[in-house]
């Protein structure tokens, strides 16, 4: 968990060899019950047949079984020796997904081997960061530490500020919108129809009345759609989730745009906003054109995931709120002689001393850097794409490269490409080099040439994801 995962064999040319995925661990095993289940129908092929949802064939029959020990295995040691066996394949098995990792956006470039010898304690940050509570084994020193560095990066004062450390990027948007609820209780979520789904989620659990709204072809909030579904409810306040880079496309929605429209239609005062920056809010502070995410604006909170960009090797995030908000959803726990205002209880401690860590050893210098290298690599991704004539797709702000989708499952669940409909995407990470990106292209060529016949089958059209002067299929691409 704290070292870096790469260190394979190397051939003769000085590349990684990577051995054989061990069979235990070569999820080819499919659940033909799932396969063929109507649930699992997300759409139509070209020939009208139809497309099973991919998750289905990520479905298998492979279990590690638990066994109990053998009266005599401490003698023998056998048993050490098996468990031995299997992480060793296990480690062999996460060497190869690393190696062909494209479609996620986790950053798998890090090493924290220094923070080894905290494996050996149980450190959880119960109830409130800011309140000490009778369990010592913790870290919320490191905790708010982050919290501070959060702050000043999106321009909130100490005394202003509220946050904590979450367990994933959806506990952010659950928190930021339960806030958001709490502040006007009457109040309507708008959300773009491509945000997270973990925003839909949050609008069930917390059974808030909730409006998609359409998006633009880049995939950024459609402000004129925005704009006659806030009319059509003006008697309510607005909640709504603002995306810094959408889940599929990357797509950054103009909150400034959002204000106005909000201020211009009868909203001022009456409206909360939450930033999901799960990806791209790290990313936009490091980019001199971009626009700024700040609590100098009207916003009521932004969340950040930790195990993305940051290269965290834990799930975990960070959600900041203006302290004027919590106490509506504060309470005293007395037997942690705290409070609490989290979704959850007990929270990862070692999370954020891995956070802290990453952000003294990078700085803001260091971040930036990385921001230019993904933007330069996501670029050449999508210029090698076009040259080939792959329709393809990168939003200014963005390193998540959208393209047709590949044809064969084998070759998605190979490179772990997130898809959606007839497009998929490669979200360009620091951890992804161009000698990575090459290995993909030439796989991907070879791979589409027999899929396409050499030229004579149109790919896929893909105009109405991501433009007409993206697509490249027969009617397009003159």
């Amino acid at each position: 968990m704290v070292g870096s995962v790469g260190n394979g064999l190397l051939d003769l040319g000085g590349r990684e060899k990577v051995e054989p995925l061990p069979k235990e661990f070569d999820p080819e095993e499919i659940v033909d019950s799932l396969l063929h289940s109507e649930s699992n129908i997300v759409g139509k092929e070209e020939d009208g047949t139809s497309r099973k949802i991919v998750l289905g064939r990520n479905v298998h029959t492979m279990c590690l079984e638990v066994k109990e020990p053998e009266a005599d295995d401490e003698i023998t040691g056998e048993r050490e020796a098996y468990m031995a066996g299997v992480l060793a394949r296990y480690r062999r098995s996460l060497i190869d997904r690393t190696k062909h990792h494209l479609g996620y956006p986790y950053n798998l470039d890090f090493d924290y081997g220094a923070l080894i010898h905290l494996q050996h304690f149980s450190i959880n940050n119960l109830g409130d960061p800011f309140i000490e509570s009778n369990y010592g084994v913790h870290s919320r020193q490191f905790e708010v530490g982050v919290l501070d560095w959060f702050a000043r990066l999106w321009e909130l004062e100490k005394n202003e500020y509220w946050g904590y450390i979450t367990n994933c990027g959806t506990e952010g948007n659950l928190h930021g919108i339960l806030v958001g609820r709490e502040v006007f209780p009457n109040g309507i979520l708008y959300a773009s129809k491509e945000s997270h789904y973990s925003v839909f989620k949050a609008a069930r659990m917390y059974r808030m009345e909730c409006v998609k709204v359409a998006t633009l072809v880049s995939g950024e909030i459609d402000c004129t759609d925005f704009r006659a579904k806030l009319v059509q409810n003006k008697e309510k306040p607005a909640i709504i989730n603002i995306n810094i880079g959408t889940t599929v496309k990357g797509a950054v929605d103009d909150l400034d745009l959002v204000i106005q429209t909000l201020e211009e239609n009868g909203f001022k005062d009456r409206f909360y906003i939450h930033c999901d920056g799960a990806l791209f809010g790290l990313m936009m502070p490091f980019i001199k054109r971009a626009p700024k995410v700040t609590f100098k604006k009207p916003i009521g909170s932004v969340s950040v995931s930790g195990h993305k960009f940051v290269g965290c090797p834990v799930p975990c995030g960070v959600q900041i709120t203006r302290l004027a908000h919590i106490n509506a959803l504060s309470s005293n726990v007395e037997y942690l002689a705290s409070r609490d205002a989290t979704i959850m209880g007990s929270r990862n401690g070692h999370a954020p001393i891995f956070l802290w860590y990453t952000l003294n050893r990078k700085g803001y210098q260091g971040f930036q850097k990385e921001v230019q290298k993904c933007l330069r690599n996501a670029h050449y991704l999508k210029n090698r794409l076009k040259e080939a004539g792959i329709g393809s797709m990168l939003n200014e702000l963005s390193s998540t490269v959208v393209f047709e989708r590949p044809k064969d499952e084998d070759f998605i669940r190979q490179w772990q490409l997130a898809c959606e409909g007839n497009i998929a995407h490669v979200v360009v990470m620091p951890n992804v080099t161009i000698e990575k990106l090459d290995y993909f292209l030439r796989e991907l060529l070879e791979k589409r040439s027999h899929w396409y016949q050499e030229g004579t089958i149109s790919p896929p059209c893909l105009a109405a994801e991501i433009g007409e002067a993206n697509c490249l299929c027969f009617s397009h691409k003159n």
